[in-house]
């Protein structure tokens, strides 16, 4: 052998095969000093990555154990398929090839999912563009993906993947699937059941053997998420009715051998129903055991009712809360006596030690100003532990609208026993919005919308809004801006500049109009979390501009005082929401009153509205709504109330069965002309949709309605309300809001115009 020329060549598959080598003697070279290290085969990875991989550097001296290590080390940086090392005088050698890369990433077949959202589910397993190809990636994909299909109830599904080899060394992937169809739920089986009946006990779950509505809901398709509430669901309802010692015994999901029908079957035992002998209280109480004593809903005679204990160890705790201690234990504890089936319970509570918020952080904000997040928050740093405040700020913070969820945690601080720092977690959504749309209603047939809102300006938490609505009897552009916190202690600002543009509802096809015009500016000072009172003023013009079919009241009103009357009205409102949703309540309390007062200019008035409506929940499925809406006017120095001022009333958000606007006085011409008072109440029953489970957007509802409008100078009589009784149906649509009622007038007098079938995307109760 030269010994100016030393050759050694090593060829490794692995790790194991390195290892082989360096204890093979015969491979082995004798050590020498490493003058010079040079990389052969790299095409993508920097030389810098390889170099920081080897155990030695020029000038060590290198032997066959650190050649071992260095290619144990560059195969597990994953990015080679081969590795070569080879010795040149006292010159080493690293040849490499590198593993192909992925330069695009296809899904064929895929119709159950997004495609972006299976691209994310690959970058989640590590396979993704411009990363290394590898085989088993691959496999971890196909699994990954089979496991999503599965979710969705399609065992079915087959995933085969293609690896197409392209130029400079990359690979297409093509994940071609079948997904084949969902395997239904053909049986829902309770076993051992005797209390109640396997229908009730059906009835509770979110699974089902489907309906005619499966399309929409997919309840018949199986999902272990869904099964593990419907479980928990079923566990509740047993433990809420006195069955302390209920158990769920074992869970069979089989599934049929074309993997499209699945049966499901719970054996349970029931055991015993217990009542409740006693409730005590133990431990410390801060000396306020009457105040904890009525956040107690555990009542003797009664039941074991799980919820309610539940219920009652959360109020403790939240009240121990309110005085500042925060890491406060309440433990019930059931002393079963099964000679006679009761539970006696003790409440043991240890409030444990007094803690005060050292500080307060705001995270997962990047666009919303912290100030905006902070200035909600009821709960101040280095003052005593709140849970009513810590809560409170969550809900405010969670009612801005800027952000998909809000959490609040709260951790001990290390070293400091009494003292947490709390929190609040934030994911934000878009609050910008460009609208164009379209809309169709019986009353004003097709309009048209076109909208920029901005719901948080800038991350300010301003409001900005231009919308733009066209139909056949309202037409309106409107400018606005609201400032929520125009002064540090929480009073609102809003500017709206406006040009509207309508016409009284009636079955006569003129072509006159009401136009207003003007600008206002209004202010809203928070009394209460839930309260609000609002004032500003506004300057308005008004101009009737006649036209065929006009109505003859319109035509004398402005011989009188003018086709165009100028005023400056003054509104007071004030507004009370507690409500558990804007668009889908289902309990709570909603009451508003606004009114306008104008004591200069042309036309001279005073206008008020109040609206009350209460939603009581009957149970989960079921909730009573009631609404009532009373309206007043009345002309001063005296003038007539301005009959573009009227009130109207008859259908959707009024009585329905009756015509939009059609009740009420009418002129000689027979057009229904409003009134300046109003009165309308509404009773529904709203429950959900069948099929739906329970489905909050999609919901059937049977109503009771009452109301009329009443003229000026016309007393109110109640003999004349007009009534009806019908059934709807409310939905949340991927456009808005929609109302659908047939109604059945009960209560109606000679001329009254009816329409049975009445719909609106967008009203209001």
């Amino acid at each position: 052998m030269n010994n100016h020329f030393r050759s050694f060549r090593v060829r490794a598959l692995s790790a194991a095969v390195a290892l082989l080598f360096v204890a093979n003697t015969a491979w082995a070279v004798d050590p020498f000093s490493v003058r010079d290290i040079r990389i052969e085969g790299l095409q993508r990875v920097e030389p810098g990555t390889v170099f920081a991989s080897l155990p030695f550097r020029v000038g060590d001296t290198y032997n066959d154990e650190q050649g071992a290590a260095a290619i144990r080390a560059l195969f597990a940086l994953g990015l080679f398929k081969d590795v070569r090392l080879e010795v040149s005088g006292d010159v080493l050698v690293v040849v490499v090839e590198e593993r192909p890369t992925v330069a695009d990433v296809e899904f064929i077949g895929a119709k159950e999912f997004d495609k972006d959202a299976l691209k994310k589910s690959m970058r989640d397993v590590g396979l993704t563009e411009g990363r290394p190809y590898d085989k088993a990636l691959t496999d971890r994909a196909e699994q990954e993906l089979k496991r999503q299909y599965i979710n969705k109830s399609l065992y079915s599904a087959e995933v085969v993947t293609t690896v197409t080899p392209i130029e400079r060394n990359r690979v297409n992937l093509s994940f071609n699937i079948t997904e084949g169809e969902p395997a239904k739920i053909k049986e829902i089986r309770v076993v051992g059941n005797k209390a109640f009946s396997e229908s009730t006990l059906r009835g509770l779950f979110e699974l089902d053997t489907g309906g005619w509505l499966s399309w929409y809901t997919k309840s018949d398709r199986y999902s272990r998420a869904k099964l593990n509430a419907d479980i928990e669901t079923l566990r509740s309802y047993y433990l809420a009715r006195g069955y302390l010692e209920f158990r769920i015994d074992s869970t069979q999901v089989a599934i049929s051998p074309d993997k499209q029908d699945i049966t499901i079957t719970l054996n349970v035992t029931e055991g015993e129903r217990f009542v409740v002998s006693s409730v005590k209280l133990e431990g410390n109480y801060l000396g306020k055991e009457d105040e904890f004593k009525s956040l107690v809903t555990i009542k003797p005679g009664e039941p074991y009712n799980a919820d309610r204990v539940t219920e009652t160890t959360k109020a403790f705790k939240d009240n121990f809360g309110n005085f500042g201690f925060a890491f406060a234990t309440v433990e019930a504890r059931p002393d079963i006596d099964r000679a006679t089936n009761q539970v006696a319970l003790t409440l043991q509570a240890e409030p444990s030690r007094r803690a005060y918020v050292r500080r307060v952080n705001v995270a997962g904000n990047s666009r919303t100003r912290d100030e905006v997040i902070r200035r909600e928050f009821r709960q101040f740093e280095s003052s005593w532990y709140d849970g009513d405040k810590i809560k409170l700020s969550r809900d405010r913070v969670d009612r801005l609208g800027y952000f998909k969820e809000v959490n609040i945690e709260t951790a001990e601080v290390p070293g400091a026993p009494d003292q947490v720092d709390v929190q609040m977690n934030v994911e934000e959504k878009p609050t910008g919005s460009l609208q164009l749309g379209a809309g169709f209603s019986s009353a004003e047939k097709l309009s048209l919308s076109f909208s920029i809102k901005q719901e948080n300006a800038f991350g300010s938490g301003n409001y900005l809004g231009l919308e733009v609505n066209t139909s056949k009897y309202n037409r309106a552009i409107v400018l606005s801006t609201v400032d929520p916190y125009f002064t540090a202690d929480g009073i609102s600002r809003s500017i709206d500049l406006f040009h509207r543009s309508s016409r009284p509802y009636n079955d006569q096809g003129g072509n006159y109009q009401l136009v207003t015009e003007g600008a206002g500016m209004r202010f809203g000072i928070p009394f209460s979390e839930i309260d609000t009172v609002y004032f500003g003023g506004t300057l308005e013009r008004t101009t009737i501009k006649p036209g065929t079919n006009i109505p003859a009241s319109y035509l004398a009103y402005a011989e009188e005082f003018g086709y165009t009357s100028t005023s400056f009205p003054f509104t007071v409102g004030w507004s009370r929401d507690n409500r558990d949703s804007t668009l889908a309540p289902s309990s709570g309390r909603y009451q508003n009153f606004n009114s306008a007062i104008a004591l200069i200019g042309d036309a001279r008035y005073v206008r008020t509205n109040y609206q009350f409506q209460q939603y009581v929940p009957l149970s989960k499925q079921y909730t009573l709504a009631f609404n009532t809406e009373v309206g007043w006017g009345k002309g001063l120095n005296g003038q007539p109330f301005p009959i573009f001022k009227n009130f109207y009333g008859g259908g959707l958000g009024s009585v329905r069965g009756f015509e939009q606007g059609t009740l009420g006085p009418r002129d000689v011409t027979g057009a229904s002309i409003g009134g300046s008072k109003k009165v309308n109440v509404n009773v529904e029953m709203m429950t959900p949709f069948p099929g739906a489970g329970n489905d909050r957007t999609l919901r059937l509802f049977g109503f009771l309605d009452a109301g009329n409008v009443y003229g000026d100078g016309a007393k109110i009589q109640f003999n004349e309300l007009r009534a009806s009784t019908g059934i709807g149906l409310s939905w949340i649509s991927p456009v808005g809001p929609l109302r659908l009622a047939y109604a059945f007038p009960i209560k109606k007098f000679a001329g009254d115009r009816i329409q049975k079938l009445q719909f609106q995307i967008g009203t209001s109760f």
